[in-house]
């Protein structure tokens, strides 16, 4: 039985990236067919219908069906995995409660679809900005849903880090194991490689044998650097990232499907581990098991790590309490 994949803003970049490899197996392996749901608004709607017409000439094997609508009821219909890409961005002289507000209005309905229209098994990735709080809106509007059922993205930051310190060291990047991405995914959150590995060893180790200070660098060159590559290929390319967002999503859905062999970096709901405020959505480190994230706990959070957490944990409720302010959650 084929798995019923729903993208959001199908006919953006990021979908059109997402769309062609979903289809090729990337996502779910080399035996699961696939049904695609393009949703976009009625202005979108000619792209992802050229993007069909593509998928259609690609003749993959595992392609069942692709469909394009602008209506939420349909698109959502049976689905079993949704990615929730299509999101209001920053306009000029937009401040962040309006941006908050906007999206309020995409995905508190795109969740109460979801509620009324998925499959019981629905698992839902928020990849639009700001993805943790969009997810949590999401979840809130879902009613019935388990919260548990909605993640937000930040394995694009994961990757970004753990690209920058093989660079560091001059060792693959497959090598790099552990990087943890903690709270928000905006210029606040924090890329953690106190308990990370290449090729076995602790990361720190390896860096302190080629640089003097590391603490400097991890302060004045790679985390500034991970939180900021967004804006920095925008100004290189001239538009947003695109493909390494696509990319992090695949990996995400995938290990969340498929189960993970080590841990991994996702936005989700806070039980209250680490002192983050329970029903939060943040980031943290966490496996997959069973088709379900598990936070990563006991693991050793210094003062300077902890500060810094507690930073972007803060950020978190600021959006929460701006959502609450306009009667959503």
């Amino acid at each position: 039985m084929a798995t019923t994949i729903t993208i959001t803003g199908a006919g953006g970049q990021i979908g059109y990236a997402l769309l062609f490899r979903i289809a090729a197996g990337d996502m779910l392996g080399p035996d699961e067919k696939v049904r695609l749901r393009l949703l976009e608004i009625p202005q979108g709607v000619k792209a992802a219908e050229g993007a069909a017409l593509e998928l259609h000439d690609g003749a993959f094997d595992l392609l069942e069906s692709v469909e394009v609508t602008d209506d939420a009821a349909t698109g959502f219909d049976g689905c079993n995995l949704a990615l929730l890409v299509g999101a209001r961005p920053r306009g000029p002289g937009m401040e962040r409660g309006d941006l908050l507000a906007a999206n309020a209005g995409i995905f508190g309905p795109q969740g109460q679809t979801i509620a009324a229209r998925a499959a019981a098994d629905v698992r839902v990735t928020v990849v639009g900005n700001p993805a943790n709080t969009n997810a949590l809106i999401a979840a809130a509007s879902a009613d019935g849903v388990p919260a548990d059922r909605f993640s937000a993205l930040t394995r694009l930051d994961e990757n970004r880090a753990r690209a920058q310190v093989a660079a560091a060291l001059d060792a693959p990047v497959s090598g790099i194991r552990r990087v943890s991405i903690w709270g928000n995914h905006s210029a606040t959150q924090f890329p953690d490689l106190a308990h990370a590995t290449v090729d076995g060893r602790p990361v720190l180790d390896a860096l302190g044998e080629r640089m003097d200070d590391v603490r400097g660098w991890l302060e004045e060159t790679f985390i500034p650097r991970v939180a900021k590559r967004g804006a920095e290929i925008i100004e290189v390319r001239g538009s947003s990232s695109v493909a390494s967002a696509a990319n992090a999503a695949i990996e995400h859905t995938r290990d969340w499907v498929a189960g993970t062999d080590d841990w991994t970096s996702a936005g989700v709901v806070s039980r209250g581990e680490y002192g983050v405020p329970a029903g939060l959505v943040s980031s943290f480190p966490v496996r997959a098991v069973g088709g379900q994230w598990q936070i990563v706990e006991g693991l050793e959070l210094d003062d300077w790590a902890r500060a810094r957490i507690d930073t972007s944990v803060a950020e978190l409720v600021e959006e929460r309490e701006a959502v609450r302010a306009l009667g959503v959650l």
